[in-house]
């Protein structure tokens, strides 16, 4: 068996342990082993390292495992994501059909923004699907918005170099931090063929209940479409309903 194939075989075992362990609740080392099919040194070396990152722990009788608070952080996880798209949908709905638009929801995931939503506007023919796909922090509005929630040492832990993609990105830390302070002071950020000639995007900050920026949302599309005058005329609606995104997950009074 070749690394590769040994690595698949790792992980679905590792996978298969979480399953056992959620359906019987706990379990010894020899008891999974059977379960597995392995000998039981093998099934050992699988449950330590799920032990190391905390998806399953020792019970109090030494020897047996049950699935641990790491599960439960990566269950948190899934769902405050599923609820941050489950509230703003309707929202975005509203705001590409107000602007014509298309309008994305971002998260900040390790170095990059990850999109986890999108809903077209009228005027977007054929709109990029950017669900699912990672895109760099500094040549982006959300990821601007998404870097202006964070303070000076995380921002510094996320950003890498600053790759350039087109004439207009930003490649020094120094611009950028000035921008972000920017984007901190009034409440958005936009990018004008940054990541891409031609594409211009506006971004606002969704919080939380504590008012931390956990999201941003965008209004995106051709920059012949969104020049200056049109950016300002679809700001203050951006604001509105990411501000009213935050106010369903519990920020600020109505």
């Amino acid at each position: 068996m070749n690394d590769a194939s040994a690595g698949v075989q790792s992980v679905d075992r590792a996978l298969t342990i979480l399953a056992v362990l959620a359906r019987v609740g706990e379990a010894g080392v020899t008891e999974i082993a059977g379960e597995l099919g392995v000998h039981k040194s093998t099934a050992f070396r699988l449950v330590s390292t799920l032990e190391s990152h905390r998806l399953v722990e020792q019970t109090t009788d030494r020897g047996r495992y049950r699935l641990g608070v790491g599960v439960l952080r990566l269950a948190g996880a899934t769902t405050a994501r599923l609820d941050l798209v489950q509230e703003a949908r309707p929202v975005c709905r509203q705001l590409a059909a107000d602007t014509g638009e298309t309008v994305n929801i971002a998260v900040l995931s390790e170095s990059s923004a990850l999109y986890l939503d999108q809903v077209a506007g009228t005027s977007a023919l054929q709109p990029h699907n950017w669900v699912g796909q990672h895109i760099p922090l500094h040549a982006t509005s959300n990821g601007k918005v998404l870097l202006s929630g964070l303070d000076e040492k995380r921002v510094a832990e996320v950003l890498g170099s600053l790759s350039r993609y087109t004439p207009l990105t930003i490649t020094k830390k120094a611009k950028l931090r000035a921008e972000l302070e920017q984007v901190r002071a009034q409440g958005y950020a936009v990018a004008v063929d940054e990541l891409e000639e031609g594409l211009t995007a506006v971004a606002a900050p969704i919080r939380n209940a504590h008012g931390d920026v956990i999201a941003s949302m965008s209004v995106s599309g051709p920059t012949f479409r969104l020049p200056d005058a049109r950016v300002d005329e679809v700001l203050p609606q951006l604001v509105e309903a990411a501000a009213e995104v935050s106010h369903r997950l519990g920020w600020g009074h109505r």
